[in-house]
């Protein structure tokens, strides 16, 4: 049987009503990375203490926080930048793998920073271990599988003017 909808007039059982719904919807784990490069060209990659290998800049969004937010907070936090985005390259959806449910994915391009911004860069706290410019296709060798997939779609994504939608690290359509 299906439970009684409430008039939208009255403020406080409609409410009740749509947190009751809001609560039984899934939720969606939220990471946001960035596309940075510096005047030749070369992209950032990131070491984290807490993962083997290496990672573009950006993490994991906290309760509630829009994606753009995450990805300026994290350089904010871990490498002590503020960079303007310049749009969104890529947003993925990830199927669930290992002990991880399913996640959606997204990487914004943070364009060019200046020479000056470039040599300066380092960690500013324990979450990573180097930060460093490499030539994409190097980059890409220095990537886990997962997240090189969503990497090579950005570079693609850059060149193309628009952004792309992955599934699982496979572009659709």
């Amino acid at each position: 049987m299906r439970p009684t909808v409430p008039n939208p007039a009255d403020a406080e059982a409609w409410n009740a009503y749509l947190a009751e719904g809001n609560a039984k919807q899934a939720r969606k784990r939220v990471a946001a990375d960035v596309l940075l490069r510096d005047p030749a060209g070369r992209v950032l990659l990131v070491n984290p203490t807490y993962k083997p290998g290496w990672d573009m800049p950006g993490g994991m969004a906290e309760a509630n926080e829009p994606p753009e937010d995450a990805v300026g907070r994290e350089l904010t936090e871990e490498l002590g930048i503020a960079v303007v985005l310049r749009g969104l390259l890529v947003v993925d959806w990830v199927a669930p793998h290992g002990p991880w449910d399913d996640q959606i994915a997204f990487i914004f391009d943070g364009g060019t920073l200046t020479q000056e911004q470039a040599q300066g860069l380092q960690p500013t706290d324990g979450e990573l271990s180097e930060a460093a410019f490499f030539a994409a296709e190097e980059a890409g060798s220095r990537l886990g599988h997962r997240i090189r997939r969503r990497f090579e779609a950005a570079m693609l994504a850059l060149g193309a003017g628009r952004p792309l939608y992955l599934r699982d690290g496979t572009p659709t359509g």
